[in-house]
């Protein structure tokens, strides 16, 4: 019966102990929740306070004029007064023409110069401003010369290129007497930009073309598309289309003949061409020139 009491006793003991380490925690949190209310009531009485004053200082500063004017001053102090407002809202003026002047400025200068950031800032759109300075810078054309002032040679390097523009060349071929079944009028265009791409002469390329193929391009280099006669097994080598034959014709020379390191190079001339190109023949280096004179003349 004794141990049973004392059981009891102890469990008491235990309930009374969690009881009281339980209010301990709960009067803790209702102390931290009291401190920060109270501390939020601070800084809220704080700012208003602030404010308080700062709304004092400007009432103080709007009636100040008024209490001077209302004390008993001599004309003369008054006038003194008077010239010292003015001179003060003469500076104040000036100060903000200043402050204007360096607005527009600023302004000027960011309208007036390139800026690469995006959206607007006030009335200014930086990126309409870029767009329009983009749109202002043209792209320099590649300096060109006249029909008139092309010249040609027998030595003449032939991976420098006319300096005729795109348009002046077809014209130029337009008038060509012997193409008489328009070949070259028609391919013109197509001539000059291979010719572009893979740095040869223009006129030189026309003047092969024609000593290969002949002026009216022969039927058997017309059914194969292959105007500068590249062989294989001992026949002429078949492409798919007009612009094919072409460009492979001036791949060919470009690689293999007109460059530095390429299998047959022997100089970018019509006598280091004809090396491989036609080693056997002593009449091809004038067939291909006269070509070329008679494009010109």
């Amino acid at each position: 019966m004794e141990r049973e009491n004392r059981k009891v006793l102890i469990s008491v003991k235990v309930s009374t102990l969690l009881l009281i380490f339980i209010s301990i925690i709960v009067i803790i949190g209702l102390a931290n929740t009291i401190k920060s209310n109270l501390q939020k009531n601070k800084e809220l009485v704080s700012n208003t306070n602030y404010h308080e004053v700062n709304s004092a200082n400007v009432q103080v500063k709007k009636t100040i004029k008024p209490e001077i004017s209302s004390r008993g001053t001599t004309s003369e102090e008054k006038r003194t007064s008077e010239i010292k407002n003015e001179e003060s809202n003469n500076v104040v003026d000036e100060e903000a023409e200043s402050i204007e002047k360096i607005d527009d400025d600023t302004k000027e200068k960011l309208t007036s110069e390139p800026n690469i950031l995006y959206g607007t800032i006030g009335s200014i759109n930086f990126e309409a401003i870029e767009n329009s300075i983009e749109e202002d810078v043209v792209p320099e054309e590649p300096e060109t010369i006249s029909i008139e002032e092309v010249t040609i040679s027998k030595d003449m390097d032939l991976t420098i290129t006319t300096g005729l523009s795109r348009n002046d060349f077809i014209t130029l071929i337009s008038g060509v007497e012997e193409d008489k079944a328009g070949f070259f009028e028609e391919n013109a265009g197509l001539i000059f930009d291979i010719c572009k791409e893979y740095q040869i002469n223009e006129i030189f390329f026309c003047g092969l073309i024609a000593g290969e193929s002949g002026w009216h391009i022969a039927e058997n280099h017309r059914r194969t598309h292959n105007y500068i006669s590249l062989m294989t097994n001992g026949g002429l080598i078949r492409f798919s289309s007009v612009e094919e034959g072409l460009r492979k014709a001036a791949e060919a020379l470009h690689n293999n003949y007109l460059t530095e390191g390429g299998r047959f190079y022997y100089g970018p001339t019509l006598s280091g061409v004809k090396t491989k190109f036609c080693p056997s023949s002593t009449t091809w280096i004038n067939l291909i020139y006269g070509n070329m004179q008679r494009i010109l003349k």
